[in-house]
């Protein structure tokens, strides 16, 4: 199995899992948004998490190819900056996380988004080549 397969066969999966819990708690997102920005330790620790995931991917697979392993080195890149930019700025994301208001349409883009790119991912991952 290529690293490519292995790596999309576990994000895809993650990926359908968020959007599913994000439309399934759409309206707990405020109440959830509401308790981070009380809790800049958990931005930090969900950062190193971020971090972590991301750092492994792009180590294992930073393939800049012109098909769709690109997309696994992409979002392993967004991982590791995301996951980076929370451990620098623990308290600033925190209180900026206090001024967002969880809108239903925004919540529900996203969770599209993920939908499409895990669905995409899980296939890719899990089809016999």
């Amino acid at each position: 199995m290529s690293t490519s397969k292995l790596i999309a066969g576990l994000m895809g999966p993650t990926l359908v899992a968020l959007a599913a819990a994000l439309v399934l708690n759409l309206g707990a997102i405020p109440v959830l948004v509401e308790a981070v920005s009380h809790d800049p330790a958990l931005v930090l620790v969900s950062g190193v998490v971020t971090f972590v995931a991301g750092l492994a991917v792009v180590r294992s697979h930073n393939r800049w190819a012109a098909d769709w392993t690109v997309l696994v080195t992409i979002l392993g890149w967004l991982a590791l900056l995301g996951g980076l930019v929370r451990m620098l700025f623990p308290v600033k994301l925190a209180q900026m996380a206090a001024g967002f208001t969880g809108h239903q349409g925004a919540v529900m883009a996203e969770a599209a988004v993920f939908l499409v790119l895990g669905a995409f991912l899980s296939v890719k991952g899990y089809r016999a080549d």
